[in-house]
């Protein structure tokens, strides 16, 4: 068997279509229909079926698909170990939620680009439930993500540290004198959520429902610019990273009310499978941001100048 027939499988099964798996793949569409006739040969069985106006895996499909992502990542293995040159250039894809993506991981970044020049990084960024589904299905090469501590038996899960949640507000607030805020204090005020799914906003609305904290009205945006220029406005409230608004909060266009809670934590955290095979370049990003040794690479820049 051609094993790029189940590289085509499994195309068409992501995008529930021969005509796009055509296009993403580059052949033409009657080479697709070929293909998977002729692994429905091999096996025997109907692997695709009529849903609407796409297709859907049969039960034998999805058995076959299974089988297909632990072939084709056996392949991907024995190709990265026999090429020496796959240790030194290549493509990194990592999933990210927003904020870390602006405001964590660019010195990291900075200094992988040194250290492995002919290496691409590619980030794509995601709410966390879909980040880690992302790292179970093979579409990143591991993730970030801001979340309370949970483990999972297909993953790994390395804890990066704690990332502060603090609630923002445009100066003058009616809270902004107060020694101490607690939930109950935020009844009938207005909020500027991140979008749904966001783990810190789920463990937000779970706190304001215990408190019996009504929300009066409240605005939804999966930019955290957008959120802090609507706080800015003084257009609501919201729970955000603090390293979010250390500039705006140091210039005076934006307050953090003194509120804490047990319950509103997160962690940063880096999530890959645990099948993974990871190449040297992938292993060396993972060791820094482990270590967070960047102090090293800043001490010898200011020495070189």
């Amino acid at each position: 068997m051609d094993t790029r027939y189940l590289q085509t499988f499994r195309e068409v099964a992501k995008w529930q279509s021969f005509t796009r798996a055509a296009e993403v793949l580059g052949y033409a569409q009657s080479s697709i229909t070929t293909q998977i006739q002729n692994l429905e040969n091999e096996f025997g069985v109907v692997l695709f079926e009529r849903w609407g106006r796409k297709i859907r895996p049969t039960q034998a499909g999805e058995v076959l698909l299974a089988y297909s992502e632990q072939l084709l990542a056996i392949l991907d293995e024995a190709r990265g170990q026999l090429s020496d040159q796959a240790q030194l250039a290549g493509t990194l894809t990592i999933g990210t939620v927003e904020s870390l993506a602006a405001f964590y991981l660019p010195p990291y970044l900075q200094k992988f680009r040194q250290e492995q020049p002919k290496m691409r990084v590619l980030l794509h960024p995601g709410i966390c439930n879909e980040l880690r589904q992302g790292v179970k299905e093979g579409a990143y090469d591991f993730a970030f993500i801001l979340d309370r501590w949970q483990e999972h038996p297909d993953l790994v899960c390395l804890n990066l540290g704690e990332e502060e949640l603090v609630v923002i507000a445009a100066p003058g607030h009616r809270l902004e004198q107060a020694h101490k805020v607690v939930a109950e204090d935020f009844s009938g005020e207005n909020w500027i959520f991140t979008e749904e799914g966001c783990s810190y906003r789920i463990i937000m609305e779970n706190v304001l429902r215990k408190a019996n904290a009504a929300v009066h009205s409240s605005l939804e945006f999966g930019s955290m610019e957008a959120i802090k220029q609507c706080v800015t406005y003084d257009l609501g409230i919201a729970l955000v990273p603090k390293i979010t608004v250390t500039e705006e909060v140091k210039n005076g266009t934006l307050i953090i009310l003194p509120f804490t809670h047990p319950e509103v934590r997160v962690y940063r955290q880096l999530v890959y499978h645990q099948k993974k095979w990871m190449p040297q370049a992938m292993r060396y990003f993972i060791d820094l941001l482990k270590t967070g040794d960047l102090d090293r690479t800043n001490r010898t820049r200011k020495n070189a100048l």
